[in-house]
């Protein structure tokens, strides 16, 4: 059975999440979640979130959804982020949580790793702030291929 708090001690502590203080607060077969705190060190020069956290806080909610998706197959796939693109949408002020899931059935996706090895597939990232304002949105596309 997939233990959730894998998930989050395996995304906290990669360097910059916990550079950053990125917390993991949801990884589970259908979403992934991460939390931004709002310290100084990560402002931009107007006073808001800076962008590269804003980025790299939706790219740990995508990789926490994969690996919730994955559930006990993770141990038999390396996950890798392949592209990403984001929209800043408002300035983002305070603490910032990214809610991501995967666009598709995560069936599909496995049906397809069977079958090939590999697969590629999408995850959506929301960024919001305390207040439930989205201040971006993200894409990330993931390649998942068996381990040999």
């Amino acid at each position: 059975m997939f233990d959730p708090a894998f998930a989050k001690e395996l995304l906290q502590n990669l360097p910059l999440n916990r550079h950053l203080g990125v917390e993991v607060l949801d990884a589970t077969a259908t979403a992934g979640a991460c939390r931004l705190p709002d310290r100084e060190e990560l402002k931009n020069h107007v006073g808001t979130q800076h962008a590269g956290a804003l980025f790299t806080v939706g790219e740990a909610a995508s990789g926490a959804c994969v690996l919730g998706a994955l559930g006990e197959n993770v141990a038999t796939v390396t996950p890798l982020a392949k592209k990403a693109s984001i929209e800043y949408k408002k300035p983002a002020r305070g603490p910032i949580v990214g809610t991501a899931s995967i666009t598709e059935p995560v069936a599909a996706v496995l049906e397809r790793l069977a079958g090939a090895g590999k697969t590629t597939f999408g995850v959506h990232v929301v960024l919001t702030d305390a207040t439930g304002l989205v201040v971006a949105e993200m894409d990330v596309e993931w390649h998942l291929r068996k381990n040999t």
